[in-house]
């Protein structure tokens, strides 16, 4: 059992590497949070005692449960089977399944597999929403407000994802796959 004085270290080092992670400032988190920037200052360098109540408003805010703001370090490895993994069918021959098997609040990876002929329209997202697709295998076309991008196995298409954008693969002949990363913009920040 870990001392009061390991669980103040764990809640310091577990929370500055979960707000790196998420690329948040101390601010954002505090804002989130609802609770003051010197507040999330304090835990982070180990000198805070805070309340369950503040505990779980920075759980909640980081989106992870609270054991793991005060968990002492472990690996945390865990390998998921293809088979496990859900994936839903989008537009006409297109499969999509998420790259990351666990949930990041402010990004959406995925994995593409296109049918040969396959197209779909991409979803809206806010403005300030960044999309960068990389085509791994076979041709993709994006059409991304009325332009036309051509991609082959390697090349990178980065363009704002409240745009109107579609993807398809040209060849009526041979799959395609790709992923696409869709950097959300925050909402109220």
């Amino acid at each position: 059992m870990d001392t009061p004085g390991q669980v103040v270290s764990h809640l310091s080092r577990n929370l500055l590497a979960l707000r790196h992670v998420r690329n948040l400032t101390q601010e954002a988190l505090a804002k989130t949070a609802g609770v003051p920037r010197s507040t999330i200052a304090n835990l982070e360098s180990g000198n805070g005692n805070p309340s369950l109540t503040v505990l779980l408003k920075v759980s909640n805010a980081l989106e992870v449960p609270l054991d793991e703001l005060l968990a002492s370090p472990r690996a945390k490895v865990r390998k998921w089977e293809k088979s496990e993994l859900a994936s839903q069918s989008a537009g006409r021959g297109i499969t999509i399944r998420s790259l990351i098997t666990e949930r990041m609040p402010e990004e959406l990876l995925n994995v593409m597999e296109f049918a040969p002929g396959g197209s779909m329209r991409g979803s809206p997202h806010l403005p300030g929403t960044r999309e960068y697709f990389t085509c791994l295998g076979g041709e993709v076309t994006i059409f991304v407000a009325g332009e036309r991008y051509d991609l082959a196995a390697g090349d990178v298409l980065a363009f704002p994802g409240n745009l109107p954008h579609s993807y398809r693969n040209p060849d009526t002949h041979r799959p395609a796959h790709g992923v696409s990363a869709v950097i959300l913009a925050r909402s109220g920040v």
